[in-house]
């Protein structure tokens, strides 16, 4: 059996740091990285649905690059820094994924890698049609 693996890169600074990349398909399956709210010149949102939003907009460009949407994630991490931000977080998935209701996890955490996110997102598809 062939497993076809592609690496999707995206702007994250920390990906060369670390040495990760923003998603990996393996065949029909997409991963995507914890993904920060990072905008292109570096700014980060100012509020929690903001950051959420750019999360999401990131994740949504990684699995296009992968031939895929927010339409395929059929899981979703989200990691806040306060139960403040769950409400407005939350408003935001239902949104983007009212039609798509992938299983989902939010967690409250201590921090996270920038002290200015107070939202990292993650998420799972299958691409529609499977392989390359």
């Amino acid at each position: 059996m062939t497993t076809n693996r592609d690496l999707i890169a995206g702007i994250s600074p920390y990906e060369e740091i670390i040495g990760f990349s923003r998603a990996v398909r393996i065949d029909d399956r997409i991963l995507v990285s914890g993904t920060g709210p990072v905008q292109p010149d570096g700014g980060v949102p100012p509020d929690a649905a903001a950051q959420a939003r750019r999360c999401f907009e990131l994740i949504g460009a990684a699995l296009a690059q992968a031939g895929a949407s927010l339409e395929d994630v059929v899981r979703t991490r989200m990691y806040i820094t306060s139960g403040a931000h769950a409400a407005a977080v939350g408003s935001v998935h239902r949104d983007l994924f009212e039609g798509a209701r992938p299983a989902a996890t939010m967690v409250i955490v201590a921090g996270l890698l920038d002290d200015r996110w107070v939202v990292e997102v993650e998420a799972e598809a299958f691409r529609r049609g499977g392989g390359k």
